[in-house]
């Protein structure tokens, strides 16, 4: 009786009626999104309660997407305006998308956002700094507030994605807080997943329409012409489906994964096959590096987003890392989409309006480079 007085929730069973033997139940009240019920679909519960930081981005939607598509309750923290939030609605079944402001200097600010989940993901990053918020703030002090505070609420899961050209030795100072980030985050949350995918490539990316783009400049300049750096680009889809088969897997805690595509190619033999398949006159020319950083200069003193900066430079012209030790796509149980296969998505919006409805095979394939 005095038991019950302190846990009215409680259930008391009698082992026999002639012994003062009892077992106590403790009946703890469990959130019902975190129990999994109906069948798989947008309208089941997989039992998955997922925040996302860093949703509204390029890879944010696929991920947002993949755990809608399976019946996982999302909360989305936004520091946006929330009419730029409307594409992420119908991912979700009705309540199952949770959106709430935050701020991420604020740790009481994150600590309300992760105390109800049992999985974190934080996908937070920006292609440039800007007077509010440097590499440093993006991939070293918000990763590291974000895995404490998750460690903090007895959060089961965390998954830090990271870039796979990610060194202290790099010209990049993206790819140089990007490996910062990781140690940190690791130190914090032991049992963190890092993902380590290489430049991602899909509808909205800044990779391929980057690329393309630049026939408005009168061709492509490329640091010597592209022939010393070899590029490995992933499919964003390939990436989201990692996340969530990495949540599902119990034995990826605590493991880096390095996602990259199938194939690798010679930036220059990349570029070509982009115009090829865009239908475009490819006009390739060398471009020393001061001189391509004094021009993402004066792209990044103008008031707008810049389009290009000298960081972005360095990172493009970065030849993708192996990791034959660390596991990657198959582990996952993923096939990983090769660029050849998907690139006509990206690109077709690129071609005149002749050539929209050719056919993709019309495009030579891109030249290898040996693995």
């Amino acid at each position: 009786i005095f038991f019950l007085l302190f846990f009215p929730s409680a259930s008391v069973i009698p082992v026999s009626n002639t012994s003062l033997v009892f077992i106590v139940i403790l009946h703890r009240q469990v959130h019902h999104a975190v129990i999994p019920r109906g069948r798989s679909g947008r309208s089941s519960v997989s039992g998955i309660v997922a925040t996302v930081f860093g949703a509204t981005g390029f890879l944010g939607r696929y991920v947002v997407n993949r755990l809608g598509r399976i019946g996982s309750q999302v909360i989305i923290p936004y520091r946006c305006d929330q009419y730029d939030l409307m594409y992420l609605r119908p991912m979700g079944d009705l309540g199952q998308l949770l959106f709430l402001e935050w701020d991420c200097k604020d740790k009481d600010s994150i600590r309300r956002a992760v105390e109800h989940s049992n999985v974190v993901i934080n996908l937070v990053g920006k292609e440039w700094e800007t007077k509010n918020f440097n590499f440093e703030d993006e991939f070293v002090n918000i990763p590291k507030s974000i895995a404490q505070i998750t460690r903090e609420a007895g959060v089961e899961t965390l998954i830090h994605i990271s870039h796979l050209n990610a060194s202290m030795k790099s010209p990049s100072k993206y790819l140089r807080s990007k490996a910062v980030g990781e140690k940190e985050v690791r130190e914090e949350f032991p049992d963190a997943i890092i993902l380590k995918p290489s430049e991602m490539f899909g509808r909205e990316d800044r990779f391929l329409n980057h690329y393309a783009n630049m026939r408005w400049f009168g061709g492509v300049p490329l640091i010597s012409l592209g022939k010393k750096t070899v590029k490995q680009p992933v499919y964003v889809v390939d990436v989201a489906k990692a996340i969530i088969n990495a949540i599902q897997d119990p034995d990826a805690k605590g493991k880096t994964y390095a996602l990259a595509g199938p194939k690798r190619y010679l930036l220059y033999d990349m570029v070509e096959y982009i115009y090829a398949v865009c239908f475009r006159t490819f006009l390739p020319y060398p471009l020393p590096r001061p001189l391509y950083h004094l021009v993402a200069r004066a792209f990044e003193i103008n008031p707008f987003e810049p389009w290009l900066t000298r960081d972005k430079v360095d990172r493009f012209h970065t030849t993708d890392m192996t990791f034959p030790d660390l596991p990657g796509f198959e582990d996952l149980g993923i096939q990983p989409t090769s660029l050849e296969q998907k690139a006509i998505e990206v690109l077709r919006r690129h071609r005149r309006y002749r050539w929209l409805d050719a056919e993709l095979e019309e495009a030579k394939p891109a030249k290898t480079y040996p693995m």
